[in-house]
């Protein structure tokens, strides 16, 4: 299995959560954008959209299937990855850097502790191959 960074904590349905603050930075683990492939459209939610976790934020195109991506917490999105528009490959080049998805405003900081950590998330990648 790849790099999978320390910092990080990680959802079950392979998004990643950098937290600053109230504010935490999402996006899709490399696991996830191997299994994809060639990324070829990323849709994203609108600035000011309420999510709840666990619900479908977007969809993820390949060129081999289309994916929903899932807030792994509750908030409001603060910022989205306008980027990805043009240049949708970012999530394949750099899925923890430059491919980043959305930002979001946390409403409940009780849901990051039950995220994963990065070895809880690299066992759970191990087994569902």
């Amino acid at each position: 299995m790849s790099e999978i960074p320390e910092e990080l904590k990680y959802s079950k349905s392979h998004e990643w959560v950098r937290q600053d603050g109230d504010v935490v930075t999402i996006g899709i683990t490399q696991h996830a954008q191997q299994l994809l492939g060639d990324i070829v459209f990323v849709e994203l939610p609108e600035e000011g959209e309420e999510l709840s976790q666990g619900d479908e934020f977007g969809v993820i195109e390949s060129v081999k299937a289309a994916s929903d991506v899932y807030a792994p917490v509750s908030g409001e999105v603060v910022g989205v990855n306008l980027e990805l528009e043009d240049s949708p490959a970012l999530v394949n080049q750099s899925p923890y850097g430059d491919g980043w998805l959305l930002q979001i405003k946390v409403n409940s900081e009780s849901q990051l502790s039950e995220l994963l950590s990065a070895q809880e998330y690299e066992q759970f990648a191990a087994e569902e191959v």
